[in-house]
C-alpha cells in the first residue's frame, strides 16, 4: 500500500513539475509552434499540383441561416490552371485562403443573382485578390443585368478603406488601380436557351435562366473543359431550363430545402411567438427547390453525380443529413453528396472518374 502511496505522489510530482514547465516556456513553445505552422500553410497552393481538368470546391455550402459550419454561397472552380468562383458568400473568401486556394489569382467572379447570401462576401473577395497579386486591374464580376449597380455599391462602400491601403502599404503593393470590382453585365437568355459568356483556351463558361422568383433576374452557370463539365444551379425552384442546361453534365451542384425540417422550424418559431420570422421560414418553401426534385433534375439531365449546396435548414450534425435527403435517393440513382465546406471534386480531363477530398 506504502508503495503504491509513493508512486502516486511520484506521479503528481512530476506532472506538478511538468505543467510548471510548460507554463514557464508556454511562449517559447508556442512560438514554435506557430513558426511551424506558418511554414506548412503561407503560400501553400493547393492548386499547384492538380491535374488538367475541372475542380470543383465547395468554398460555401449555407445559406441566409445562420450556421457555424457553412459559409454563405461559394463555388471555386479550377479549369487547368484558371481559377474562377461562382458567388460569394459571406466566408467564402476566408474559406479559399483557409484551404490553400489563391484568392489572388481569380480570374472571374460569376454572381447567379443578387440575393445578399449570395453577394455579402464580395468585399473580402476584392479585398484578398488585390492584396494577393497584387492586382493592377480590379476584380472583373460577371452577372444577370442590374449587376452594374451591386459593384458601384460595393466600389462606393469600400472607397474608403481603398485608399487607407494604398497610402499605408504604398502604390506598388496595393495598386490603386487594382482596387474594387468591375461589372460585366449580361442579358440572361430566354429560358430553355443558354448563353456562352465566356470561351476561351479550351473552357467554355454557359449562363442560362432559373426560376427563383419574384428574385429576378436569376441564373445558373455550365462550366465545359477538355470533355468535362460542371453545372452549378444558383437559387431556383425546379426549373425545366436546368434540366437543358444540365444535360449529361458530369456534376451538378443544385441547392435543396427539405420542407420536413423547414416546416419544424416554423413550428418552433410560431410556439415561441416570432412570427416575422416563422412567416419567413413559410414563404422560402416556394421558391427552392427540394432535396427529391433537384434529385428529379439530375436523372432527367443524364448527371452523373448529384452534390447539394445551399442547404436549407442548417443541419447541427451529419447524423440529419437522411432527414435532409428524404426520398432522394428514389429519385436518382447515380452518387449523392450533402456539399460541406472544404470539399474538393476533381474530373480529370478526358476521363470520367470523380474523386472527392477535404481541404478544410
Amino acid at each position: 500500500m506504502r508503495g503504491r502511496t509513493r508512486t502516486a505522489i511520484g506521479i503528481g510530482l512530476i506532472l506538478l513539475i511538468g505543467a510548471g514547465l510548460v507554463t514557464l516556456f508556454q511562449a517559447p513553445i508556442a512560438t514554435a509552434l506557430f513558426g511551424r505552422m506558418v511554414e506548412q500553410r503561407v503560400g501553400r497552393d493547393v492548386t499547384a499540383g492538380l491535374p488538367d481538368g475541372l475542380h470543383v470546391i465547395l468554398c460555401g455550402t449555407g445559406s441566409p441561416f445562420p450556421d457555424s459550419s457553412r459559409a454563405g454561397p461559394c463555388t471555386a472552380i479550377v479549369a487547368g490552371k484558371r481559377l474562377f468562383v461562382v458567388d460569394a458568400g459571406e466566408g467564402g473568401a476566408r474559406n479559399l485562403m483557409l484551404m490553400g486556394v489563391p484568392v489572388g489569382r481569380v480570374e472571374r467572379l460569376f454572381l447567379t443573382h443578387f440575393h445578399s447570401d449570395h453577394i455579402d462576401g464580395l468585399g473580402p473577395m476584392m479585398l484578398l485578390r488585390w492584396a494577393g497579386t497584387p492586382s493592377t486591374v480590379p476584380l472583373p464580376v460577371a452577372g444577370p443585368t442590374g449587376v452594374e449597380a451591386v459593384i458601384a455599391g460595393f466600389n462606393i462602400a469600400h472607397a474608403a478603406d481603398n485608399g487607407y491601403r494604398t497610402a499605408h502599404h504604398g502604390p506598388a503593393i496595393m495598386p490603386p488601380s487594382g482596387a474594387g470590382a468591375i461589372a460585366f453585365p449580361f442579358a440572361p437568355p430566354p429560358a430553355g436557351t443558354g448563353l456562352v459568356i465566356l470561351d476561351k483556351d479550351g473552357l467554355r463558361v454557359t449562363a442560362f435562366r432559373v426560376d427563383h422568383a419574384p428574385v429576378s433576374p436569376a441564373v445558373g452557370y455550365r462550366f465545359d473543359y477538355k470533355g468535362r463539365s460542371v453545372v452549378i444551379s444558383g437559387d431556383t425552384i425546379f426549373s425545366p431550363s436546368l434540366v437543358t442546361a444540365a444535360r449529361g453534365t458530369d456534376l451538378l451542384v443544385h441547392e435543396a430545402l427539405q420542407p420536413v425540417l423547414v416546416k419544424r422550424l416554423t413550428a418552433a418559431l410560431e410556439a415561441r411567438d416570432i412570427r416575422n420570422t416563422a412567416q419567413v421560414t413559410r414563404d422560402i418553401l416556394t421558391y427552392h427547390t427540394t432535396p427529391e426534385q433537384a434529385a428529379d433534375a439530375a436523372r432527367l439531365a443524364g448527371a452523373k453525380a448529384l452534390v447539394f449546396n445551399h442547404i436549407v435548414p442548417p443541419l447541427p450534425l451529419r447524423f440529419a443529413y437522411p432527414a435532409f435527403l428524404g426520398g432522394a435517393r428514389q429519385h436518382y440513382g447515380g452518387p449523392i453528396t450533402i456539399g460541406e465546406d472544404g470539399m474538393m471534386f476533381t474530373l480529370p480531363a478526358g476521363g470520367a472518374s470523380m474523386t472527392e477530398q477535404r481541404l478544410l
